[in-house]
């Protein structure tokens, strides 16, 4: 509702009437400055009163800065996520995919950072050499699709069940594969594989925000 207040001159026309444009230039589907910046204020200062709301109720602020985005406007779907997060990561699988996904990241920033380059491309199931680098080919694009569908549906703990499921593949491939191997075409291909396992969970919430 907020969102859409600031979207255009459209929402306004509707709500007030025509009498409430008058004077402003260019047609009703531009956008009016004024609102969209009077919309984000009013979003920061709900988001901060629900901060202060979930951080008494048990709420780890960083689960919270890893849901909550400035343009969330449905409070009631923010807060569904953020409860689903919480509870994941307080099992063995969501605390252990955690550990994961920062390994992964703290890898990509290194190898980035050494080669100047950013390692974003997808990566090639067909440089795939062990079992285990074709076991997490084949979980991302599992919980890819899973997770896409239960997103659809704002069905959030089911959005981490799916995310749960990756653990396994992950962890094993860490255990089994060597991301800077000799032969650089491997190597860029693992580095891919690296950045999405991160775009994928990224989906469900921005794991680089969780502490620990």
């Amino acid at each position: 509702m907020l969102q859409a207040l600031a979207d255009g001159r459209l929402g306004w026309y509707r709500l007030f009437g025509p009498a409430s444009l008058k004077g402003w230039p260019g047609d009703a589907s531009e956008p009016i400055p004024a609102l969209a910046e009077l919309v984000a204020n009013l979003l920061a200062f709900l988001h901060d009163r629900l901060r202060v709301h979930l951080r008494e109720r048990g709420i780890r602020h960083d689960v919270i800065d890893a849901c909550l985005t400035p343009d969330a406007d449905d409070l009631t779907l923010l807060v569904a996520r953020i409860e689903a997060l919480q509870a994941f990561l307080s099992t063995p699988d969501g605390a252990n995919l955690v550990a994961g996904y920062k390994r992964a990241a703290n890898i990509l920033a290194a190898e980035e950072k050494k080669d100047g380059v950013e390692y974003s491309l997808d990566p090639d199931p067909k440089f795939a050499e062990s079992d285990a680098e074709r076991a997490l080919f084949a979980a991302l694009d599992a919980a890819e699709a899973t997770l896409g569908e239960a997103l659809d549906a704002e069905d959030f703990a089911a959005a981490m069940a799916a995310l749960s499921r990756l653990r396994p593949a992950v962890d094993g491939f860490f255990d089994a594969v060597l991301v800077n191997a000799e032969n650089p075409v491997l190597r860029r291909n693992r580095l891919y594989l690296l950045t999405r396992v991160r775009a994928v969970m990224g989906r469900a919430a921005d794991f680089s925000k969780l502490e620990g």
